[in-house]
Parts: C-alpha cells; structure tokens; sequence
C-alpha cells in the first residue's frame, strides 16, 4: 500500500471529545475489502502522545464516490490500537449503515485467506458507524496490533463534514489480569491470598479494553484466609445500552458471596456500571461473567482487595474520624477535639441493629456541634435508617433551605463518588432512608441549637430483605421475591423500604405463581415511581414493569404518580421488576394482591373495559370486597 500524500495534513478538531456511549450498528459479515483501496499507514505516532486522523476535506464536507478508502493503524506486537473520534458526521442514508456513507471497522487482524497477516479481501468488519456525533462510539480498541477503517461515500453529495479523531498505541500487558489462569482454560482465574504476594490486584474481561467476545463464561475465585475479607470494585462496566433489567440481559455478571454459583448472589451486573463496590461476608467470593449476545459491549476493569478483619474497630467507635469525611466538601471547617467524639462508624460486622442519637440526646445539643457517621454493610446489606425523634433548630420559619440553618445530611457511593441523597431540618420526622450499597455517611451540623432543639434519634439496621416484609426472598437474585398462592392466596406487596424513599441503583423483582386456572390480581393503592411516560432511560426514569412471562423485555413501563392502577395476569405467573437508578428518588409503591380462579376472574369486570352503570358497581364491589377480606386476613 502507498501513503496518499493528500492526506498528509490532518487538522485537530476543537469539538470536545464525545463521552456519549449510545448503541453502535453491529454487522457480523460483510463485503470483503476492495484489493485496490487506497491505504494510509498509522505506524508512529512521532514522539506525541497521539496521533490525528481526519477524513477527506474535513472540516469542509468531504466528496462523494470516496470507493475505499483505508486507514490502517499498525502497532507493535505487544500493543492494541486506541481511537478517538473528537468529532464525527457521516450522513446516514440507511438505518443499519451497510449502504450509501459509512465506515467500516475491522478491529481484528489474522490470517484471512492467502497472503500475509492482515485485513485484506477475505477479512470481515467487527461494525459499521455513521450518522451524527451522538451516533459515534467514545473509543475504539483493536484485538490485537492492528485496527482498519473503510471509508466509502455515495454518488450524492452531503453537507455532512466527516470526522476527526486522535489515535494512540497502548501496551496490552496493562489489562492483564493479575489472577493464576486455570490450565486449559481461556478466561478462568484463581486469586489466592498469599503472604508473599500482594493483598491487591486487577481483573478485566477478555479482550479489554476492546470488546469481549460472543458465547463466552468467564469465572473469577477469591480465596483468602481465614480472618480475611474480600472487597470487589468495578471501576468500569460497560455491558449494553440501556436500563433493560438484568433477567432480560445476555451478557451478564453474577457475584456470588462464596465458592461456587450455589453461594447467594450478591450483584447482578448489566448494562452500564461505574465504580460499584462489593464486600463479600467470608474469605471466599466467586464471579461468573456470561456474554451471550450478538453485540458485545467493552467489558469490564475491576481491582480487589484482601482485607484483614479489623477486631480493634468496635461499633459506634468513637473519637475515629472516617475516612470519607475528607471527601465531602463544603461541610465547614475540620472538627476540633472538643467535638470529636461524635465522629462514629457504625459497622454490621459488630451489630446488625443499634441507636444513633446526637449528642447529649434527649437534652439539646451543644452549639457549633459537627458530627459524622459512616455505616458499612457486607454482603446482600443494606443501611436502613428509621427516624424515631428529629427536633433541630431552625433560625427563622420563613427559610427553607437546610444549608443556612442546622442539618442533617445523607450521602451515599454513586459512580464510585460520595454523593449527597438530601438534607434534613426543622422538625418534621423524616422518612426511612436506605443506601444504595454496602456504605451510607451522615452529617450533622448543628450551629445554632436551643433549648427547645432535641437533636434526633435513629434506629439503624443492617437488612438484606430490602424492608420488604412479604413474600419469601430467593437468594438466586440480590432482590427478588417470591409469591406463591398455594403459600398464601392474598396479601400486600411494596417497594423497598416503604413507606420511606426506595435505594437508589436498585433493582427488585417480584414473581406470583398461582395453581393451574388461576390468575392474580394486584390493586395499587399507593404509586409514586419518580419518572416521566414513557419511562424510558433517555429521561433517567425509574420504572415499574409487568411481564406475563419469565423473559419480556417489551412489556410496558409504568412511573409517575398514579392514583388508580390495576393489573390482573394473563395466566397463573407474573413477574414485577422495580428498578431505580442512581438519580431522583421516590416513596414507590403498595398494592394488594388476590390469587383468583378464573371462573372468579371472568366476574370482575376490569375498570377500563366495562360499560358505565351496574356493571362498573358490581366490578368495583367485588374488587373492593377481595382487598377487604385480604386485609383482615392479613390483621
């Protein structure tokens, strides 16, 4: 191949790098590399960190009849090739990008057919990109040292400027994950805690940071000793697009809180995760990833950690001032040893419930009081707090921001960073709080105070049901229940944690089986899923679905504030999955449910189908005697 000197000035775009990681149009085969394209080599990148490349004209609109043009990226034998598309505009004339302006990916060289090593005629693209920046992926990888665009434009000409991006090589060795391989195997790991050997380490999905491969199960087990702990933090996940429930995902990380896949589950990975922790209950901690899907996604980096036990760190220990209370800013300036006794950490591996109460509680707190709280959990854990008495003092009815008076604020782990979830003041008793993982922090400033200003007192509980109190829970999920009419024919059903605000990054499904010919009817008597119809990921919404089977992914989606909501199941199974993000919060939900044969079914006219008059009565009546009977079963 020759250097095309046209092409030798590439100019640099001044767009900002795209960090929007939407769904990219994956092809499995398609036409062979034309013999005669024209080829620019990408060998060095000439003592810069980077290198650029940019398509035709750019930042002009580039010509049409481009028939094949190459770029072709060659790194040493040790390294993967890294793309950059600081701006991207390819016209899309066909939604799946096979036709008209598009560039090919071919992020795999081998042995294709006669000839030298390379992508050539025979060799077939990994995807294929066009449309607009939101269309652009954040980065590509190669496989191996080599990575090939095909650049191919129509006989029409557009206003569409191309692209511009910058490119790197990178050593490989930096993703090897630091486990023993198991002979014979291509992606299973053990990590045995050693003295000799360090107590922390890296593992990665195969292929990364390049896409993992199709029909792959990959296994990762912890071992340590006797006194140590496991924890696993997954800096980055990227799985698939979306906010699909994990059941309903074919590339799937399971975390399982022991040896092997019959230990209980402790997380279900898909999708899109950042800096999620795990800390496992004993010294040992099994993780199965499953890629079974047609469009791979990026994989995963994750590090882990041995930890010893520590037996000196007691509950609710004092005058110890966590190490998260530097990672929140804009709390005032340090505390001073008058006040340091109130820094406490709260953790399950002491005591799973207790009392937290500010100081000198039930007389007034001290002024000029600043106080922090750290709660850790392990394993299935969740930090559940109930407020029993919350009287702070506040300077003036009329000001209704917490920040200028005393407070009592609540952070949680999102994306890895500490993060406020809300600010509490005045006198009204707040509602259940409950973490989104293994940590929960709070602060309380207490500037003012009086002697009408109780300070407040909490009942805290280490919990792995999610404060949900009915159904029976199946450890083969990190939340899931299970309803069972042979067990119990009618009942309540709610949210976590309700009637206080449900965990954010959470996801709970709820299963009803019903005996041969019956069906189940679930009446909501209280829905406030935080959210806007349609419930989608593009408006960050949480969401409520109904699946009349195991696996559904197009079932419809329910979020908002809705005053009257009825579902009855098409047959004896049905399957409620709740899912929040990481975002807004909202009191979720509580409904009554009946198990019903469905001779007793067909009787029950359903509201949004029944004429208006006696009918409507009747279906009404009848609705409202089954709650009432389930009610006083229940009482």
């Amino acid at each position: 191949m020759q250097q095309n000197p046209n092409y030798k000035n590439m100019k640099t775009s001044t767009t900002l790098i795209l960090l929007l990681h939407l769904s990219l149009h994956t092809v499995d085969e398609g036409h062979a590399v034309n013999p005669s394209c024209t080829c620019i080599r990408f060998t060095s990148t000439y003592g810069k960190e980077r290198g650029t490349f940019s398509s035709p004209d750019y930042p002009r609109p580039y010509p049409p009849r481009v028939d094949c043009l190459l770029y072709t990226f060659v790194a040493a034998p040790h390294e993967i090739v890294e793309l950059v598309f600081t701006d991207f505009d390819i016209y899309k004339g066909h939604l799946d990008c096979a036709q008209g302006d598009y560039l090919k990916v071919y992020s795999e060289g081998g042995v294709h057919g006669p000839g030298p090593p390379g992508v050539n005629e025979y060799s077939a693209w990994s995807r294929v990109l066009c449309g607009s920046r939101a269309d652009a992926p954040p980065a590509l990888y190669s496989h191996g040292p080599l990575l090939v665009l095909e650049f191919h434009t129509a006989a029409k000409a557009t206003n569409a400027t191309g692209f511009v991006g910058n490119y790197r090589f990178i050593d490989r060795r930096n993703f090897e994950t630091d486990g023993v391989r198991v002979p014979e195997t291509w992606c299973d790991y053990m990590f045995h805690s050693q003295p000799n050997r360090p107590a922390h380490g890296r593992l990665y999905s195969p292929r990364y940071p390049s896409s993992y491969p199709s029909n792959v199960r990959c296994t990762y087990h912890f071992s340590g000793r006797h006194s140590e702990r496991i924890k696993l933090v997954f800096e980055e996940s990227f799985l698939q697009k979306g906010d699909e429930s994990c059941l309903n995902r074919a590339d799937i990380i399971k975390v399982f809180d022991g040896r092997t896949s019959s230990s209980p589950v402790l997380a279900l990975l898909c999708n899109e995760v950042v800096g999620y922790e795990i800390l496992s209950t004993g010294p040992d901690l099994f993780v199965q990833f499953t890629a079974n899907s047609n469009t791979p996604g990026q994989g995963f980096k994750a590090s882990y950690q041995f930890q010893i036990e520590d037996d000196t760190e007691s509950d609710g220990d004092i005058n110890k001032k966590s190490s998260t209370a530097d990672g929140i800013s804009g709390l005032g300036p340090a505390v001073s040893a008058a006040t340091s006794s109130c820094h406490q950490v709260f953790s399950s591996d002491k005591s799973k419930t207790g009392k937290l109460t500010s100081p000198l509680y039930p007389a007034p707190y001290p002024q000029k009081t600043q106080c922090h709280y750290d709660f850790l959990a392990r394993g299935r854990e969740r930090v559940r707090l109930v407020f029993e008495d919350f009287s702070l003092q506040r300077i003036s009815e009329n000001i209704i921001d917490c920040e200028s008076m005393d407070s009592f604020d609540v952070f949680l782990y999102v994306d890895g960073r500490l993060e406020k979830m809300a600010s509490f003041c005045g006198n009204d008793i707040p509602k259940p709080i409950m973490s989104n993982g293994p940590k929960l922090s709070i602060e309380f400033r207490g500037i003012y105070s009086s002697r009408h200003a109780r300070g407040f007192k909490i009942s805290y509980s280490f919990v792995e049901d999610y404060g949900i109190a009915t159904g029976r829970q199946l450890f083969e999920f990190p939340c899931a229940f299970v309803f069972n009419s042979s067990e119990r024919a009618r009942g309540v059903l709610t949210s976590p944690n309700h009637p206080g605000l449900y965990p954010r990054d959470t996801e709970c499904n709820y299963f009803f089986y019903g005996n041969e010919n019956e069906r189940v009817h679930l009446h909501f008597t209280y829905f406030d899923v935080e959210g806007v119809v349609p419930c989608e990921a593009v408006s960050a919404s949480d969401y409520l679905k109904f699946s009349h089977q195991m696996i559904e992914a197009q079932s419809h989606r329910y979020c908002g504030q809705i005053k009257e909501l009825q579902v009855t199941s098409l047959k004896n199974f049905l399957r409620i999955t709740f899912r929040s993000n990481d975002r807004l919060d909202g009191t979720g939900f509580k409904a009554n449910y009946i198990f019903l044969r469905d001779s007793e079914m067909n009787s029950m006219i359903m509201p949004n189908s029944i004429d208006e008059g006696s009918s409507s009565c009747l279906s009404k009546f009848l609705i409202l005697a089954s709650i009432c009977e389930a009610l006083r079963n229940i009482r």
